[in-house]
């Protein structure tokens, strides 16, 4: 169950879905966790949604919302700009701050892909937030696309699309790009990307994406708990990002890798992530602090 909820972000109305425990009692306030779709998707993608079940499962109160320009969100249709995406982040901190059911001083992040980038860097500018959950994420913009585009000949094609489109850009014209020239996926990994998802971007975003570096502030985010969790071999977001990331950290930080699984490390089948996960909340971000003086 949850309750359709709308929230200002730089004067765009976000929507979003906000889900309380079955247990909450009257009065009373919880922490709470943000999840953060993935690129150019919706609240409505299945990993969102399970992250969702997990976390109010566990008796958070959990926001998934669509980011500016996304699902039943105000904005350009598709100009999902790294950088508006943690304002939109941190006004939904804001919003979820507003809540009487919420611990106004225990908000968390979680995010998948582009979304994880966007939880990274949002908690590493924003003190607000107490811990962050990243799942196959990146920290280097350029760095990331060089290695999503390393076959013969492809890194060239890429800079000749970009030169193409600040040409474009110059003379007040937004070349659109696909989301496979942006992003390669396997052609037999297609089939994961949520319903609603979309397939081309105006090439802003690309410009977006070549200049985020989560990794410039991830050390920022101790003293507060960063897990990190990705597939040791992922044929999207290149391993070696979230190897990176865990490097720019500093403690406590954890860096996770799981084999036998592509990029969409989130199902129902994968308990050992979804275990690790609970495990980890319970230490560092738990729903009730245990009483003082326990063991």
């Amino acid at each position: 169950m949850h309750t359709d909820v709308t929230f200002d972000s730089d004067g765009l109305r976000l929507a979003g879905a906000l889900h309380l425990p079955s247990n909450l009692a009257g009065g009373e306030r919880r922490p709470a966790i943000a999840v953060l779709h993935g690129f150019g998707s919706n609240k409505d993608d299945g990993m969102v949604q399970l992250a969702t079940r997990l976390f109010s499962s566990l008796g958070y109160v959990v926001l998934r919302f669509d980011m500016r320009g996304c699902g039943n969100s105000e904005g350009e249709r598709g100009k999902v700009l790294c950088e508006d995406q943690v304002r939109d982040t941190r006004n939904a901190v804001s919003y979820l701050q507003s809540l009487s059911e919420v611990e106004p001083a225990k908000i968390a992040v979680m995010g998948h892909s582009f979304g994880a980038a966007v939880a990274v860097y949002a908690a590493g500018v924003d003190p607000r937030i107490v811990a962050c959950i990243s799942s196959a994420g990146w920290g280097d913009g350029e760095m990331k696309l060089r290695q999503q585009h390393a076959g013969p000949g492809e890194w060239q094609r890429f800079e000749a699309m970009v030169e193409e489109g600040r040409a474009r850009l110059a003379m007040g014209q937004s070349m659109p790009v696909s989301r496979f020239d942006i992003v390669p996926i396997p052609a037999a990994m297609r089939s994961n990307l949520p319903a609603g998802s979309f397939m081309t971007f105006p090439f802003e975003v690309v410009e977006s994406m070549l200049g985020f570096r989560p990794n410039a502030v991830a050390g920022d985010i101790a003293p507060r708990p960063l897990l990190l969790l990705h597939p040791a071999d992922d044929s999207v977001t290149p391993t070696d990002q979230s190897i990176a990331l865990f490097r720019h950290a500093r403690m406590p930080v954890e860096l996770h890798l799981f084999s036998e699984i592509d990029h969409f490390i989130f199902s129902d089948d994968n308990r050992a992530v979804l275990n690790l996960v609970t495990d980890w909340l319970y230490k560092f971000f738990p729903v009730h602090q245990a009483p003082s003086g326990a063991a």
